[in-house]
């Protein structure tokens, strides 16, 4: 008898050539999470003359989910969930003559995304279940001092099947992205023109990608293709209550717009490109604040969260930029 250890459970996941079309894995998922079959199950209530009932049953839906823990964020990973839950891009842009690859992933404003849509498969040394079709429909980013960057996501898969794990695959190589070493740029006009320094102490990021099932009668259980509604991504923003803290309570009364860009940078690129010299993750984020927040302790200090929605003015777009050395997602 084989007994189930956690210490061996992993995930592994690959990118689908065609969407719904399972592939073998081409790399592990350096975090934790555990996938459950969320197929509907419906016990028929019926008056058969007895008092209980003869387990009368059927299942009207497949469909499988993925919660990816909060793990430290990493250049090399954090790609993953963007191209599943933002918008597809899996192949790095060339900096110039340098060794970084640049992902960048757009806000859709006027036209639906097309996420990247992969199979994952997870389990341990007793059972491994693997879903296909699998998109992201809601993912998280958040920093803090002291700390890494924090990602998460949900995912959604059209059913979960016994599977075996693809054998071979090695542990990748990842750097965690530091929040110590994060700016913070907030301006009225021009993004990333104003750095606003001594006073960023954190940040929260939500985005709902829209992304959702359509269930059709094609002869199958599982949903028919994904499609997208509408994406919404909101925040907090933690700062000082000094003068910066002051004037974004301002900005919140006054319903001002935004320009927030945070920056954060890793190792040197082992040759500088034409706009990076080290790994990076970039966030532009036009938004608005939805309330005049209160000034709050912690620990003795005197700070200020500012809950915020992403908007987009006619100018400016939600957009995560990630750098690192890597010319495609495996």
């Amino acid at each position: 008898m084989v007994y189930g250890v956690k210490g061996l459970r992993k995930i592994q996941i690959g990118q689908e050539t065609t969407a719904g079309t399972a592939v073998a894995a081409t790399t592990i998922w350096r975090g934790n999470g555990v996938i459950r079959d969320a197929r509907e199950i419906t016990i028929v209530e019926e008056d058969i003359g007895l008092l209980t009932g003869q387990g009368r049953s059927f299942v009207g839906r497949l469909l499988a989910q993925l919660e990816m823990e909060d793990t430290p964020a990493t250049f090399e990973q954090l790609p993953y969930i963007l191209c599943a839950g933002l918008m597809a891009d899996t192949d790095g842009s060339a900096d110039g003559g340098g060794s970084g690859y640049i992902y960048t992933y757009n806000l859709s404003t006027n036209a639906q995304a097309t996420p990247k849509t992969f199979t994952i498969e997870q389990g341990d040394n007793a059972r491994v279940d693997e879903m296909e079709y699998s998109v992201v429909t809601e993912w998280r980013l958040s920093g803090a001092p002291g700390e890494a960057l924090q990602m998460s996501a949900s995912w959604i898969g059209r059913q979960s099947t016994d599977a075996e794990f693809t054998a071979g695959q090695s542990v990748p190589s990842v750097e965690e992205i530091l929040f110590g070493k994060g700016k913070l740029y907030i301006d009225a006009t021009t993004l990333g023109t104003t750095q606003k320094t001594g006073t960023f102490l954190g940040f929260e990021l939500t985005g709902v990608s829209g992304f959702r099932a359509v269930e059709s009668a094609d002869g199958n259980l599982y949903f028919y293709a994904i499609k997208q509604g509408s994406p919404k991504i909101t925040g907090v923003l933690i700062l000082e209550h000094d003068a910066t803290g002051e004037a974004e309570i301002n900005a919140a009364r006054a319903e001002t717009k935004r320009l927030v860009r945070m920056v954060f940078e890793g190792s040197a690129l082992t040759t500088a490109g034409t706009a990076y010299t080290y790994k990076s993750l970039v966030i532009n984020a036009p938004l608005k604040y939805t309330e005049v927040p209160v000034v709050e302790d912690e620990d003795g200090d005197d700070v200020v969260r500012l809950p915020f929605e992403v908007i987009f003015d006619g100018t400016n777009n939600f957009s995560i930029v990630v750098v690192n050395q890597l010319a495609n997602l495996t």
